[in-house]
């Protein structure tokens, strides 16, 4: 059972088993998975309300998208073949503390978008890598905005406030 005064940010999902060791590859929603190399327990669950608490044995870094992570209890590859699809979370107050003027994509999601002359143009509805730059799905009365997450657009985020306020360039709306 989570305590009630537990955020738990999800951090990836299993996707197969890595060995018979009960090892297990996971696609990373992670920048590095360095940031677990402290934490002495992950949950997974196919939701956050059964998210159960493993112990956490290794985790190792495969790729820029996915890790491969040993929990405590899980011994071989059928015991993770009945976690595939699981999300893995971890509390939120282990996040590592990002430097000013960046974010993490909870943070950003959910934000009212606004021009800098004040037009109401919806909400951040997610958030999706490209490589170069993170890209913001905004939604509003107007439809769908895909905002690239560069200085020349977003002008100023204030999670305070909730808003973010950007510049539209030519082709966006």
């Amino acid at each position: 059972m989570i305590p009630s005064s537990m955020e738990l940010i999800e951090i990836g999902r299993i996707v197969r088993a890595h060995g018979l060791a009960g090892r297990m590859k996971v696609l990373s929603y992670l920048e590095s998975p360095e940031v677990l190399q402290a934490l002495s327990g992950l949950f997974v669950g196919r939701s956050v309300s059964e998210a159960v608490l493993f112990p956490l044995v290794a985790v190792a870094r495969t790729g820029r998208d996915s890790f491969i992570l040993q929990l405590g209890g899980i011994e071989d590859s059928d015991a993770v073949a009945s976690l595939r699809g699981c999300s893995v979370w971890m509390p939120s107050e282990k996040m590592q503390k990002l430097p000013e003027g960046e974010y993490y994509w909870r943070e950003i999601i959910g934000l009212q978008v606004l021009t800098e002359e004040d037009q109401i143009l919806g909400r951040i509805e997610s958030v999706f890598p490209t490589g170069g730059n993170d890209v913001y799905v905004c939604r509003g009365d107007g439809g769908e905005i895909l905002l690239p997450a560069i200085g020349d657009v977003v002008r100023k985020i204030d999670t305070d406030r909730g808003v973010m306020v950007v510049r539209l360039l030519k082709g966006l709306c």
